[in-house]
């Protein structure tokens, strides 16, 4: 018996076949339209439904080629289920290169939203109503915001088993517990009944090579543990699980000299990096406030006192971080697999 087809808006996706989907949004006022583009992948055979975004913070650019080479990987011949691929969820922001949209509000601040509320509480009630309420899982791509870099992460709400399962399934190096934020995605997808993790790697308006594999290889695997597409042979080291983190601040505004990188191992005490002023007549040292690994840090080195210049993830397990990365840096090439026949971003 042939599977019914997908509907969305007035698209039918009929099973065994692929459609790019425009769902209409508010237009420019040039009179100009636009749309949120959907990727459907509706599969022969019976399976869940997924959704996988990113761009919800228009200048975090990574997630959009995580998802450009998903839907163009072999591995999808094999999909049970659908897959909605939605690379860039706040367009505006995409065009602008900024973070926000031009109403100046976060996106991911703005969930559940409202169809008679602000520009971004009508484009949150969109995707809610149009993509969220037909999955029944979702995956959400992030990065760093402008200046910072975030070491390959999950973050998760690990009370709940079925985001667990995914969180730990997606192989990144740590796993971090947390129950969302109020107005985020993820809280307004729980609050839906659709279990959701949320990947965070690299920097706003940056490609790096090494976060987009993993980010690939972390999505296909969720596909594969949800039963969407055939389970691999080949175990993986589990993730590092952190319960909680910290940032370290700037003491003093002078000029940032970092001396650790994503992924160290670092105790309580230990020099981060030291601020100096431009002469280096004053200068102050950043230790850290915490045993753990580095998750995420400031990449421009001036800073202001009280700015937030290394995320700590509190762990005794800093070392089997670093471990995880070196088997990282080693397995990635298997993700090749998984991924369109193309030359990598250097």
């Amino acid at each position: 018996m042939m599977r019914s087809a997908f509907e969305i808006v007035d698209t039918r996706v009929v099973a065994g076949s692929r459609s790019t989907v425009d769902i209409p949004m508010a237009g420019l006022y040039t009179h100009t339209p636009v749309t949120l583009p959907v990727h459907v992948v509706h599969g022969h055979r019976a399976g869940p439904v997924l959704f996988v975004s990113a761009a919800v913070h228009g200048d975090e650019i990574n997630g959009v080629e995580i998802i450009r080479r998903l839907i163009r990987s072999p591995a999808l011949g094999k999909l049970r289920g659908t897959l909605l691929a939605v690379p860039i969820v706040n367009v505006f922001g995409f065009h602008n290169r900024s973070r926000y949209l031009p109403d100046r509000r976060d996106l991911n601040r703005s969930f559940p939203g409202s169809e008679q509320g602000s520009m971004a509480s009508r484009v949150a009630n969109l995707f809610l109503r149009e993509i969220v309420q037909r999955a029944d899982y979702g995956v959400d791509l992030h990065t760093a915001a402008i200046h910072r870099d975030n070491l390959p992460q999950v973050r998760a709400n690990l009370s709940n088993e079925q985001i667990e399962r995914m969180a730990m399934a997606f192989g990144a190096p740590v796993v971090i517990h947390s129950e969302g934020i109020e107005g985020s995605l993820r809280m307004a997808a729980m609050e839906q009944g659709v279990p959701m993790i949320l990947y965070e790697a690299g920097e706003a308006l940056r490609f790096d090579e090494l976060c987009i594999r993993t980010g690939l290889r972390g999505v296909v695997e969720v596909m594969r543990t949800l039963g969407m597409l055939p389970r691999p042979k080949a175990k993986r080291r589990p993730a590092i699980l952190l319960r909680s983190s910290v940032w370290v601040r700037a003491s003093k505004s002078g000029i940032l000299r970092s001396v650790v990188s994503l992924g160290t191992s670092v105790a309580s005490g230990d020099t981060l990096g030291i601020v100096s002023d431009p002469f280096g007549e004053r200068e102050v040292e950043i230790v850290s406030t915490a045993d753990g690994v580095i998750i995420g840090r400031a990449n421009l080195p001036l800073v202001y006192e009280g700015e937030a210049l290394f995320h700590i993830g509190r762990s005794q397990s800093g070392t089997a971080v670093e471990a995880h990365l070196e088997e990282l840096q080693q397995g990635l090439d298997e993700a090749q697999q998984e991924a369109p026949d193309e030359l990598p971003i250097v």
